[in-house]
């Protein structure tokens, strides 16, 4: 059994009992013990895990999210870098159809919009507030609830709009990001953002490295989902190899 594999049925196990043991997982696979520990600390590594004493637990999914205002404020250049060669992606139609979801890093976006004249689809009423700049976009704004702590709209009524909409390109964000996919703590955000990846084109993720390796509530997108992450140079590389072995095209900005 390769290393991968062996390590996503730990990952199983370890949801399914809410802890692992090395001694357990030696005998289940037959492979020695070392061998085990090496697995369980390369997940932790990625945050796929927290390594205890003898073996593992759950990686705790309580983190307290931050808001949108303290992330407008961090990695700030870094996201502004990410935004730039995100930009390059944009459907060369100027009247393509182009979704931008809720986010700091995708908020950066907003400067590349000048001279196009396709309609511009968010869930995010500041970043609809910031399209209006650029005279020439037809801005929509997905209806729902719109939470405090990110600004993003949403529920049932954002989840069935995004649904009949076929946006050319979706520039999403997420919390955390892993060689299995992308992460959310909120359901009802992570609905929406599954809308978008279903019903886009194009997906592709704007998420600095310091997101690698966190694991939060919701997974909204596998990562074979995703065709593109635009990062920085710090993503780990056993993160990369596995996002590009999964068909993801990594561009490090």
């Amino acid at each position: 059994m390769y290393a991968r594999e062996r390590q996503r049925q730990i990952l199983d196990t370890l949801a399914q009992s809410g802890r692992v043991a090395v001694t357990d997982l030696s005998a289940q696979f037959d492979v020695a013990t070392e061998t085990v520990r090496r697995d369980l600390d390369q997940l932790a590594g990625q945050g796929a895990l927290t390594r205890v004493h003898g073996g593992a637990v759950p990686r705790s999914t309580t983190e307290v999210e931050p808001d949108l205002e303290s992330r407008r404020t961090t990695n700030v250049e870094v996201k502004r870098r990410i935004a730039t060669a995100a930009a390059r992606l944009l459907p060369a139609d100027p009247g393509a159809a182009v979704l931008i979801d809720a986010g700091s890093t995708t908020a950066e976006l907003l400067p590349h919009l000048s001279g196009r004249r396709g309609p511009v689809i968010t869930n995010a009423p500041a970043i609809a507030q910031g399209a209006l700049v650029h005279t020439d976009l037809e801005v929509h704004v997905l209806p729902g609830r719109v939470r405090p702590t990110t600004q993003a709209a949403v529920g049932s009524a954002t989840v069935d709009a995004m649904r009949l909409l076929h946006p050319e390109i979706a520039f999403l964000g997420c919390n955390g990001l892993d060689g299995e996919g992308f992460t959310t703590p909120d359901p009802d955000e992570a609905a929406v953002k599954n809308a978008m990846v279903r019903s886009a084109g194009l997906r592709v993720v704007l998420a600095d490295s310091s997101k690698a390796g966190s694991r939060h509530l919701v997974t909204f997108a596998r990562a074979a989902d995703i065709d593109t992450l635009v990062t920085d140079d710090g993503l780990p590389p056993e993160v990369l190899r596995q996002l590009t072995d999964a068909g993801v095209e990594v561009i490090c900005a």
